[in-house]
């Protein structure tokens, strides 16, 4: 796996695609710089060589050229986060890129304009990839979460690059913490999955029940697998056509010898609100015109026995509906466990964009050893899919 260690940049241009597409507030300022923070150690080590650097990113869904995605509102808080002036071309094809790429001299920064202003960008379009990969000497792959897209700066740019392409040190260090979890795990391993729908997980199960030898099931999946258990849910959100699979789920870990643990008891509320009244009962118990909405104290004892008695754990999906106050105790719990395991010596992976929310407003983003950047590709990989954006520098 070739990083940016791998080279020298001394009096090159390095093309790096990076993920910079960060949250605007309604003048235009950044409200999250971690995405662009992120990217720093790449960039500080390609210009402590002597090299130069072309930045390249998508921000939002725009339809054609729009100004409310233009990356020219990113420029001021980029250099300073860089300590760099960074330069900025108005276009990220033709004339207008190729003449300020040919102008940048050692220990400079450019960044171009946002790549979906070109529709060739997601189709992957190889000409359009071709003019990207003209621009500079080196490319350079830094965006984890736009690596399962096939698109022309992820993907397709790669070709004209046979032997001067390579990970940043971002990526290498997501690939790396995931590979560390589902390849070289020091046992025993647990894996806590939570969200709301064992559809959207079933993929990750199957994959990883192999590697694991815990699984913590939480959030709305709960449901599902205990209406599956003959037991009664009340209102709460429940998958009916998904119950057989549930069965399924358990009778495969069962024959791999994964321990399941369900919670026992859920914080249930008679609406789907702050205000709402809520009671403690037993997951089977349910009562109609309630639904639970976060895991239980008794559950989360159980959780923390389990939690604490891991090397490896790996964090996708919170709990419960963290984002209302009343129902957030027991994602933060989670959280705290796993940080003081992580204290302890254990690993601690966390991926999936609820569960990276949530770490980082609860304050524990520092204590865990790994938070990803990025939600798509971490699931896909979890489901044992080789990206495009990885395969392409690897191959």
């Amino acid at each position: 796996m070739k990083t940016i260690n791998d080279f020298n940049f001394k009096d090159k241009k390095a093309v790096i695609r990076v993920d910079f597409n960060v949250p605007l507030d309604e003048n235009f300022n950044v409200t999250d710089t971690n995405r662009i923070e992120a990217a720093k150690p790449t960039i500080d080590k390609i210009l402590a060589d002597g090299g130069s650097v072309i930045l390249m990113s998508h921000l939002g869904r725009p339809k054609g050229k729009e100004d409310n995605y233009s990356l020219s509102h990113i420029v001021k808080t980029t250099s300073e986060i860089l300590g760099v002036p960074v330069q900025f071309a108005s276009d990220c094809r033709g004339e207008v890129a190729k003449n300020a790429a040919a102008n940048l001299k050692s220990g400079e920064v450019l960044l171009l304009e946002n790549l979906r202003f070109y529709p060739e960008e997601e189709a992957g379009d190889v000409e359009f990839s071709k003019e990207l990969a003209s621009l500079g000497d080196i490319y350079v792959n830094d965006a984890f979460g736009t690596a399962h897209r096939a698109h022309a700066s992820t993907t397709i740019i790669a070709q004209f690059f046979p032997e001067n392409k390579c990970f940043g040190l971002l990526l290498a260090k997501e690939i790396e913490s995931l590979n560390r979890v589902l390849n070289n795990s020091v046992k025993p391993v647990t894996a806590v999955l939570g969200g709301s729908k064992v559809s959207s997980k079933i993929t990750v199960i199957e994959n990883i029940l192999d590697k694991i030898d815990h699984m913590i099931i939480g959030g709305g999946m709960t449901f599902t697998f205990i209406k599956a258990l003959g037991g009664k849910v009340g209102d709460s959100i429940c998958e009916d056509d998904k119950m057989e699979l549930a069965l399924e789920i358990l009778h495969k870990a069962k024959e791999k010898n994964v321990h399941i643990h369900i919670p026992v008891d859920v914080v249930a509320a008679d609406s789907f609100s702050n205000e709402a009244k809520t009671q403690i009962v037993d997951v089977r118990e349910i009562p109609d015109g309630w639904q639970g909405l976060d895991a239980g104290p008794k559950s989360l004892e159980n959780f923390k026995e389990v939690i604490m008695n891991s090397k490896t754990i790996l964090w996708n999906g919170p709990l419960g509906v963290f984002e209302m106050e009343k129902f957030a105790h027991g994602t933060i719990t989670l959280g705290e466990q796993i940080a003081e395991a992580t204290r302890n010596g254990a690993f601690s992976l966390v991926g999936g964009g609820d569960s990276v929310a949530a770490v980082k407003q609860f304050g524990l983003e520092e204590k865990m050893s790994y938070v990803s950047t990025g939600g798509g590709a971490m699931l896909e990989m979890l489901e044992g899919r080789i990206l495009p954006g990885i395969a392409a520098i690897i191959d």
